[in-house]
């Protein structure tokens, strides 16, 4: 059961012609309902973090509501789990029309990571028709306020939506195929462990650059340069212990052979 179902065209153009005389009278004032389908909670604190005085999204008219019933906008986040797709159902029914509903996150508008899970059918729009996507995992309020504002005709939506899917078989190539998938991992494991996920990404993949050329003497040289130039003690120690772990793996490499 979905709502989602395909109209004819007199009958889109009624409910356009409906949404629109909704937001001429919705401009100055609008009633939010949201509805948590499924997601980890982390849209809900952008949600609440977007109507504090700090951002101050009631400045622009936006109030959230307790009910569906007093609701001009319905706001799903997270995905369509089967526990909540018929109280999403029930929340939808309960508002008047015409209505404005918004996919909201990543989850809301496509699923997000669990869109193939046996308990997800789908982001909202698989249930619901939905007419804003405020996309972001989550998005901040900022990004709240501005999709707000593009329901509303505040502002003029300058970005297109674009629908992907992946297709049989597809994948994300690596960076530096040419090095080992357990040299890599154990390189990678000892930058983050030393500096933190950020910079021991970027020092491992500075690293890997080198290992890609497959010369150990090459590789070795160019360690030494950037060794010699690099004026951060602490950086030449992570540099000179991720080092070690690939002489240690070319001595059990030639120890095999």
């Amino acid at each position: 059961m979905t709502l989602n179902q395909e109209l004819d065209a007199s009958q889109k153009e009624k409910i356009l012609e409906l949404k629109l005389r909704l937001l001429k009278l919705i401009r100055r004032s609008v009633y939010v309902y949201r509805v948590d389908c499924g997601g980890c909670n982390g849209c809900e604190i952008e949600i609440f973090a977007a109507i504090t005085p700090l951002f101050d999204a009631e400045r622009f008219g936006i109030k959230v509501v307790g009910s569906p019933r007093h609701a001009d906008v319905i706001v799903f986040t997270g995905p369509m789990t089967r526990p909540m797709r018929v109280p999403a159902i029930r929340a939808y029914k309960a508002a008047p029309d015409p209505k404005v509903v918004v996919a909201y996150g990543a989850c809301g508008c496509s699923g997000g990571i669990f869109h193939d899970s046996y308990g997800v059918w789908g982001g909202a729009d698989s249930v619901f028709p939905v007419d804003l996507y405020i996309p972001g995992c989550p998005p901040t309020p900022c990004a709240t306020i501005h999709g707000f504002a593009v329901a509303l005709g505040l502002l003029h939506q300058k970005m297109k939506g674009e629908h992907y899917v992946e297709g049989e078989g597809a994948g994300v190539r690596l960076k530096f195929p040419e090095v080992p998938i357990s040299l890599r991992k154990e390189i990678e494991r000892e930058a983050r462990r030393l500096c933190g996920y950020w910079h021991g990404r970027q020092i491992a993949n500075q690293y890997l650059e080198f290992l890609a050329e497959k010369d150990p003497q090459k590789v070795d040289k160019r360690v030494k340069e950037l060794l010699k130039a690099e004026k951060d003690a602490r950086l030449v120690e992570v540099f000179m212990k991720i080092h070690r772990i690939f002489l240690d793996s070319m001595e059990r490499v030639a120890g095999s052979a």
